[in-house]
């Protein structure tokens, strides 16, 4: 029986004879159904229609797209360290041209994802890469649409991956929406991979924070402090958002700080 995949989240579902009725990611307030109608497709159907696209961020950072845009539109991150390689956020997409790319860099030790949006099909990354652990928040639980052994489910607010890089639950968009600090990237400055918990805006000089993109509903004074909060303790100075070319090259953490203040003085008005 096929994995149904949301054509309009790129969530993949445990297998039925049939769609499903709907896309319960896609129904929650935070997301949408399009005004034409719930659609849904399957991995070797997009791997007909689709293709993979890569670029070199900087050394050690690779991003990982889908042409033409499907789903959501965000980016995956393969981060190379000494100490293993980590598959942030995930696609919907996976080919065998891609793993064997992926492969000969040194394959994959582990995924995180930052939130229920992104969570994709990685079950199939997971066991194209040996069934390799994928880690999401415990506190997203129930968002996840094919629960498999390899998912591990991690608590609290912080959690070490591998050496140098660290799991920050941020909350907001979701409850355990969480960011991933790489502490050797941008020459050794400090990295932040954001998801859309910390949006990268169109002038990337700034970031934002909501509960809802496509639906324009903003976050509270509480969850704006969580977030600056939880990424205060770590050292920043390059900000990767979701989505192609959306980074902050230099001063990130003076970003996060001076955007926080500029939301919470607009919602305040």
């Amino acid at each position: 029986m096929p994995h149904y995949i949301c054509s309009t989240c790129g969530t993949q579902y445990a297998e039925t004879l049939q769609p499903p009725d709907s896309c319960l990611i896609c129904t929650d307030e935070r997301q949408y159904v399009k005004t034409s109608g719930q659609r849904w497709t399957t991995a070797p159907e997009l791997r007909q229609s689709h293709r993979t696209t890569i670029k070199l961020e900087e050394p050690g950072l690779i991003s990982i797209g889908i042409e033409p845009q499907f789903g959501i539109g965000q980016r995956a991150f393969f981060l190379r360290t000494p100490h293993g390689n980590v598959l942030w956020d995930c696609i919907p997409l996976l080919d065998g041209a891609l793993v064997e790319m992926l492969n000969a860099m040194g394959g994959l030790a582990a995924i995180a994802i930052s939130h229920p949006h992104y969570y994709s099909n990685v079950v199939e990354w997971s066991r194209a890469f040996g069934n390799i652990p994928v880690y999401l928040h415990a506190a997203d639980r129930q968002w996840v649409m094919r629960p498999d052994d390899c998912i591990h489910f991690w608590q609290g607010e912080t959690r070490p991956l591998l050496e140098g890089l660290t799991l920050i639950r941020c909350g907001g968009h979701f409850a355990g929406g969480s960011v991933l600090h790489w502490e050797d990237g941008a020459k050794g400055r400090g990295v932040l991979l954001s998801g859309d918990i910390i949006q990268v805006v169109a002038d990337r000089k700034s970031v934002s924070f909501m509960y809802s993109y496509p639906n324009h509903i903003p976050l509270g004074p509480a969850a704006i402090q969580q977030i600056v909060n939880a990424v205060e303790p770590f050292r920043y100075d390059r900000i990767y958002g979701a989505f192609w070319d959306m980074v902050i090259e230099r001063d990130g953490k003076t970003a996060v700080n001076s955007s926080a203040e500029r939301y919470l003085q607009a919602i305040r008005q």
